[in-house]
């Protein structure tokens, strides 16, 4: 069972949005949308969370209740660090759902948003002892920069919060053992592309292994170089795909900028 935080008794929030806060709700809002569009979503599980910009302390998650292809900029949620909602809303939240969220979120200043799903291959290779491999140019790009979680049970605790964000050190990616894949990146696009592509690389390892043969892997000197060049020097990823996947989605549906 998930518990859930209402709206009753908050303040309403004063103000106009900034272009920024704008933004970021779009952007979130168009994440959820791509995610459900991809078949990422699990009923109305998991979650990904953005900071609200120029408000510390403040995030934006999806009402709990709607199915990814539901969520609008408008009808995201904000709340705070403990789950709370801030101002008014029709929606709940799943304040529990966000503390995994809320563990990386305050642990580390660059996680702007935090992508959480329970995508099939991504757990599927979650559970292999060895994890992720190095088999393909899409897993390279996480060579040595992938972080493991072990699983501890459905309640996600303070403690199993400490443990979680010392795994993940200051890695942009995770596999959460028997669970599923976290990212966190320094915007919505980021993590987005992030997950992407840690995705793309679980779904080409299930289906080298399902040939029965042993796998070619590059050796280490070769990954890391290649991993290296991947990283490019730290650059935001996402800035270049993000745009294109707005203008397919604003093909599709426009109605997450609502």
């Amino acid at each position: 069972m998930s518990f859930i935080h209402t709206p009753t008794g908050h303040v309403a929030d004063s103000g106009p949005l900034s272009d920024a806060q704008r933004q970021t709700r779009i952007d979130l809002a168009a994440a959820y949308r791509l995610a459900a569009l991809n078949g990422w979503d699990d009923l109305i599980y998991t979650h990904i969370s953005a900071s609200v910009p120029d408000e510390p302390g403040h995030f934006l998650i999806n009402p709990f209740g709607l199915a990814f292809d539901e969520v609008r900029a408008s009808n995201l949620v904000k709340i705070d660090i403990a789950g709370n909602i801030v101002g008014t809303s029709e929606y709940a939240v799943n304040a529990t759902g966000f503390a995994l969220h809320a563990a990386v979120h305050a642990a580390r200043a660059d996680a702007f948003c935090v992508m959480h799903l329970h995508n099939t291959a991504g757990v599927a290779v979650s559970a292999q002892p060895a994890g992720l491999l190095p088999a393909s140019q899409h897993a390279l790009r996480f060579y040595g920069q992938l972080a493991y979680h072990d699983y501890e049970g459905l309640a996600f605790t303070p403690a199993e919060g400490e443990r979680l964000v010392a795994n993940l050190a200051d890695k942009p990616a995770m596999l959460l053992r028997n669970h599923g894949t976290l990212t966190a990146g320094r915007t919505v696009a980021e993590a987005y592309v992030l997950m992407a592509t840690l995705l793309k690389a679980c779904e080409i390892q299930l289906q080298a292994q399902a040939c029965g043969t042993a796998l070619v892997i590059p050796n280490d000197s070769l990954a890391a170089r290649t991993a290296a060049q991947l990283y490019d020097g730290g650059a935001i990823e996402g800035a270049l795909e993000w745009p294109a996947l707005l203008r397919k989605l604003d093909r599709l549906d426009r109605s997450y900028r609502d």
